[in-house]
């Protein structure tokens, strides 16, 4: 039975085989979450992202898709990178692409051997995505792909403020 867990903290300390970086679709730093992530993880992480093959001028990972690279210097094993979509409001496919973004990064932690993993609140910050929808459908896709019997043992999301964290809290009690 997979656990799924709220927390309020740094992303880059967790010890959980994988970490989720909501990351740009150049997946070579940035702001945020991506960028304290690429820091805590070493100049590696970003040789690594560079040797994804660029798709479309500039594009290594297209909005609601994921990739994966080691952790390097993290304490996970792993990076899984999803690019969430800007909100500009819900009209071109804003829900379905981060729903995508959930789904694909359990699949590959799935892939990897990965059975404890974190995410940031994918989209919520910068890229403007309504906190309570983006809290629904992470906790909604989440739970639909560990119910169907992936071996995933933990899910912990992992809040950067009070806001976020009282967001997934809630939203967390009403789907349980």
């Amino acid at each position: 039975m997979s656990k799924i867990e709220v927390i309020r903290g740094d992303i880059t300390r967790l010890e959980v085989d994988a970490i989720v970086n909501a990351a740009n679709e150049q997946m070579l730093g940035g702001g945020g979450v991506d960028g304290a992530i690429h820091r805590a993880a070493g100049p590696e992480l970003v040789e690594a992202c560079r040797a994804f093959p660029i798709l479309r001028s500039d594009v290594r990972c297209p909005t609601g898709k994921s990739r994966v690279t080691l952790g390097f210097r993290l304490p996970a094993r792993f990076v899984i990178h999803t690019v969430g979509p800007i909100w500009r409001g819900g009209h071109e496919n804003e829900r379905e692409l981060l729903a995508s973004c959930y789904r694909t990064s359990l699949a590959l932690a799935v892939c990897v051997g990965a059975s404890t993993i974190a995410f940031p609140a994918i989209s919520c910050g910068v890229y403007r995505f309504p906190l309570d929808e983006a809290a629904d459908i992470s906790l909604r896709t989440i739970k639909t792909f560990v119910d169907a019997g992936a071996p995933i043992k933990r899910v912990t999301l992992v809040a950067f403020d009070e806001t976020i964290f009282d967001g997934w809290t809630k939203r967390l009690s009403i789907q349980s």
